[in-house]
């Protein structure tokens, strides 16, 4: 068996990958809460927002947290369209259970069904990131931790959708992000505890890229996306500090007139 290591550069990718998660996670609730006060639209693409914010911050969470994984006695590689496709699934799925709480007029049902579909979403995603690996090797699974896991996605999800309908205040967002970033990355940490690797006499060459020609500059780039959104909400006024602009506008309009 060869021996897994989940931070071979120490505690900087854990920590990194906890703050990525948060900060996508903050992102999303505060978009989704801007949807909820917006209609149209505005509601539709704060909600694209924040399905973007919440499926890129869990997707870079679980790849930086990947940038210190290492097996004693192989190389790892990883297959392109594989990544690619769980960064897809990531962002699919999140928009499906924002979409649900965003315009779903039974809030309890479409809280569970929101929560149901993300949560397994965000397993989908972590396990295809899984199934992309290459290495000298067999990669085994224990089942009660891989069920372990996906139930913790489910309620990380429900959690965080719960907390889009129901904290307004940006206090409450932040404690709620980091909160919801420790769930996702115990979700992650305890789907690689049920990971094994039983390693095998290198043969032919890896085929996929390694970590660093791919993951970690599609990690930068996601991360500085989330810097930069983060940056355009906070500077975007709210829907109640527009409508007390134009309130403010009409007794000066019609001053004037």
């Amino acid at each position: 068996m060869g021996h897994l290591d989940h931070a071979t550069f120490g505690w900087l990718t854990p920590v990194l990958s906890y703050a990525m998660a948060c900060i996508g996670a903050a992102l999303g609730l505060r978009c989704t809460v801007r949807a909820l006060g917006a209609t149209g639209t505005s509601r539709r693409n704060w909600l694209i927002t924040a399905a973007s914010a919440i499926g890129t911050g869990i997707w870079t969470m679980h790849f930086v947290a990947m940038l210190g994984f290492g097996v004693t006695g192989t190389e790892i590689h990883y297959n392109v369209p594989l990544t690619i496709l769980s960064l897809v699934v990531a962002m699919a799925v999140v928009g499906g259970g924002v979409f649900a709480v965003g315009y779903g007029h039974d809030r309890g049902r479409a809280l569970a069904l929101g929560g149901l579909t993300t949560g397994l979403g965000v397993a989908s995603m972590h396990y295809l990131g899984m199934a992309a690996l290459r290495l000298h090797g067999d990669v085994r699974y224990d089942p009660v931790l891989v069920g372990l896991s996906v139930v913790i996605a489910v309620v990380a999800a429900t959690a965080a959708l719960w907390a889009a309908l129901n904290i307004k205040s940006p206090l409450a967002v932040a404690g709620a992000s980091l909160v919801m970033g420790g769930a996702v990355s115990s979700m992650h940490y305890t789907g690689m505890l049920a990971v094994s690797v039983r390693v095998t006499e290198p043969g032919a060459a890896l085929t996929g890229a390694t970590t660093m020609q791919f993951i970690f500059p599609l990690a930068v780039g996601l991360g500085s996306y989330l810097f930069l959104t983060s940056a355009f909400v906070a500077l975007s006024p709210t829907t109640g500090e527009r409508e007390a602009s134009v309130a403010a506008q009409r007794p000066a309009e019609g001053a004037a007139g």
